[in-house]
């Protein structure tokens, strides 16, 4: 139940017998969230699960991560996580959604280039525990669009694409890559050597000199069939976004003329234009690909990611590729993607 600030405030102070959940002092108590607010949208997290009583010490320290979420919670006495609509409870995150990995490392979440949460972690001396590397987010969606897993999630609307100019692209039967100058990674940073893999590692060792200093480079690894054989690519890594070193995603026509420098394939493009339903539910039709993935034209931050990009699932493959979480390509014999004939 979502309530106002003025409720939530009262709320959380009366729950907590007035006293800081950490040290029980009463006065200059603050109704702390839990998880910022601002990832919450409109509603702001006013639940009293995602709030506490907390002294001005101890409040700061929350703020500063040096408190952990966890840590809040229990003290608390709450045994439910609320989470905004588009994390995931597979990961645990500190208070600005950075997720925090079992060695205690951090991935930069989607307020981490905020001026006053970078202030308030170098306050806290945590800043150091950060990764340089990225996690690429897991894709909404479409309204239409069929779930492939359990926890998958779906926009409610295509509000954020209305009038607005995109580029609908092939849905890539591969596996999420992501490249810097220094490193790759599957979807987890900390991937595991792989056969199907040995191709890019060799491709990015050829080119990485060229990518900028804390940029990134994601795509497609193409090598290995997954659930789809190819036998017609241009390249074994198509490439379908850039982000910079302020965890920007480039717009499109940056995009093209990165990949064109570096000499990467782009993923096949299907539409390029302003927002029209009766294009995107046609594409819906073509059972041919396994679907689409739909994003702004314009330049978007790692915060906006979740409603600047969008996928739609074909449901003939829907079955496929829950087969394939089930028995994965991983665990069988590799049958490499053929080439296009030069």
């Amino acid at each position: 139940m979502w309530l106002t600030r003025k409720q939530f405030r009262e709320g959380v102070l009366k729950r907590d017998n007035y006293k800081c959940v950490i040290c029980s002092r009463t006065d200059d108590l603050a109704a702390h969230h839990i998880l910022e607010r601002r990832l919450f949208g409109e509603t702001q997290g006013y639940t009293l699960d995602n709030g506490s009583s907390l002294c001005p010490q101890h409040h700061i320290l929350a703020e500063q991560t040096v408190l952990t979420c966890e840590e809040i919670r229990e003290a608390a006495g709450i045994t439910e996580v609320i989470l905004p609509e588009h994390l995931y409870k597979e990961n645990r995150i500190d208070k600005w959604a950075n997720i925090i990995l079992p060695d205690d490392r951090r991935l930069k979440g989607e307020l981490f280039y905020d001026e006053s949460v970078q202030k308030i972690l170098k306050q806290g001396g945590v800043l150091g525990q950060f990764c340089e590397y990225v996690k690429y987010p897991r894709t909404f969606h479409l309204p239409y669009s069929q779930k492939v897993t359990d926890d998958d999630k779906i926009l409610k609307d295509n509000k954020n694409f209305e009038g607005k100019k995109i580029v609908v692209t092939t849905k890539l039967d591969g596996e999420n890559t992501t490249m810097y100058k220094k490193y790759l990674h599957a979807r987890s940073i900390d991937s595991q050597t792989h056969p199907s893999r040995n191709w890019l590692k060799a491709f990015h060792y050829n080119m990485s000199y060229n990518i900028p200093e804390g940029w990134r480079i994601c795509g497609e690894n193409m090598y290995a069939k997954h659930t789809i054989y190819y036998d017609n690519l241009k390249s074994y890594f198509y490439v379908f976004s850039i982000w910079n070193e302020k965890n920007e995603c480039l717009s499109w026509e940056d995009t093209i003329e990165w990949s064109e420098l570096l000499d990467l394939e782009l993923v096949p493009v299907l539409y390029k234009g302003i927002w029209d339903a009766d294009i995107i539910k046609g594409l819906c039709k073509d059972n041919e690909r396994e679907g689409f993935v739909v994003r702004l034209y314009d330049s978007f931050s790692y915060g906006d990611f979740r409603k600047s990009v969008a996928k739609y699932v074909n449901p003939i493959f829907k079955n496929k590729l829950k087969e394939e979480d089930t028995y994965h390509w991983r665990y069988s014999a590799i049958t490499p993607n053929k080439l296009a004939e030069k």
